[in-house]
């Protein structure tokens, strides 16, 4: 039995405004993720440009002498071949309250001038609010020429108050280069 053909243009025309429908929601729920992406970076502290730049006005406070703690240094790269990035070394032992600094390197490889941005996370997760970095390349886009290598300095402390059973912390960063997320060269 055959469908008759206003029958088929109704079929037609409801398929046609789900689809419209569906383009239309999917535009919207791509404009809804800068927003979602903000409020997942406030709840977690990760990426939050606000909190790091708050993470800069942490003080010394007198060092625990009786504690040591070990600080590992990471880094990745999301693109393999375009950066050069490394700590300048891989761990360190730490008194909490005492002020510390490190550094990274970094060599654009890209082939042009371009602009990367450092993205750090700690681990555990529940460390993450007794390390707080007073001077950091992931505050702030570094700006890189063709070929040139730099060193990153990190200044930080951790915090007096970091229960005891906690005595490893784990400082990563991620170096995106910002020309290829924008898609500009």
């Amino acid at each position: 039995m055959s469908t008759p053909r206003g029958q088929l243009e109704r079929d037609n025309k409801r398929l046609t405004g789900r689809l419209a429908l569906m383009a239309l929601g999917s535009f919207a729920f791509g404009f809804a993720l800068v927003p979602l992406y903000d409020v997942l970076c406030a709840v977690t502290g990760f990426g939050d440009q606000k909190a790091l730049a708050r993470a800069a006005e942490v003080a010394p406070q007198a060092a625990d002498e009786s504690r040591t703690v070990t600080v590992e240094f990471v880094a990745d790269l999301p693109n393999v071949g375009s950066w050069e990035f490394r700590p300048v070394i891989a761990s360190m032992q730490v008194h909490p309250g005492k002020l510390y600094e490190t550094e990274f390197v970094a060599k654009n490889l890209t082939g042009h001038d371009t602009v990367a941005q450092a993205v750090p996370s700690v681990a555990p997760g529940n460390v993450a609010g007794y390390f707080h970095k007073t001077e950091c390349f992931c505050f702030t886009p570094q700006k890189f020429a063709k070929d040139e290598e730099r060193v990153l300095p990190v200044r930080f402390i951790v915090d007096r108050a970091l229960p005891r059973h906690l005595d490893r912390i784990t400082l990563a960063y991620t170096f995106y280069d910002q020309s290829i997320r924008v898609g500009q060269r």
